[in-house]
């Protein structure tokens, strides 16, 4: 299995919206989005480094999706 990419919480924000989620709230620094037909969400924390790959990996699996959709 390849290795999760290093992400800015930029980026990956903006690879959540083309993959269907919208901006829900933002509570302190984290942003919370959802995906309308799934009822999925994703808790972005939202600081200039980037993301550790275990929060990413875990931030993936609350999401549903998948590594491969991520590094598209």
């Amino acid at each position: 299995m390849p290795k999760l990419p290093a992400i800015k919480p930029k980026d990956l924000i903006k690879k959540l919206h083309k993959l269907g989620f919208i901006d829900d709230h933002q509570t302190g620094s984290h942003i919370i989005m959802m995906h309308p037909k799934t009822n999925r969400r994703a808790t972005i924390p939202y600081h200039q480094h980037d993301i550790p790959k275990g929060t990413l990996n875990s931030l993936l699996k609350e999401a549903g999706i998948s590594r491969e959709e991520i590094e598209k």
